[in-house]
């Protein structure tokens, strides 16, 4: 089956922990044209909750910045989503997909932001430099009701 895009949108927003919630709910409504289980949803709010916490509190440091999010539907019931920052980058990017890695010196992260993106998605990439920022290219494919 040939997919083809359907839909496209685009959001920048501030670094703020109360966005967390903006972007969530945005990106969420936005998939629902695809008719997403509850489950599906739920997994998908839960990643976008994590990659927009990571860039709040990793990336910036609770000091500003700018998100962006894209997400793109196709016509196989997938999306794609880019989740990018341009905070302070990843030096360790293949330790911090280590399951309780955390670069968090108070010790209050626990560092399972990568580890359940990729667990709840379909296919997860990370692209980082430090000093320039990091995206997330995150893929879902909903089975629907």
């Amino acid at each position: 089956m040939k997919r083809n895009e359907i839909n496209r949108m685009k959001l920048e927003f501030d670094a703020t922990s109360q966005n967390e919630a903006f972007a969530r709910m945005a990106v969420s409504v936005f998939a629902a044209s695809l008719d997403p289980t509850l489950e599906e949803i739920s997994d998908l709010r839960v990643v976008v909750s994590e990659a927009v916490t990571n860039a709040v509190v990793h990336a910036y440091k609770n000091r500003g910045g700018k998100i962006g999010i894209t997400a793109i539907l196709y016509s196989d019931r997938s999306m794609k989503l880019k989740i990018h920052d341009k905070g302070c980058g990843i030096a360790d990017p293949e330790r911090c997909l280590e399951p309780l890695y955390t670069t968090d010196p108070t010790g209050e992260r626990g560092g399972m932001g990568f580890p359940i993106m990729q667990a709840m998605s379909h296919a997860f990439r990370l692209k980082t430099a430090v000093g320039v920022g990091t995206t997330v290219y995150i893929e879902f494919r909903f089975q629907g009701a």
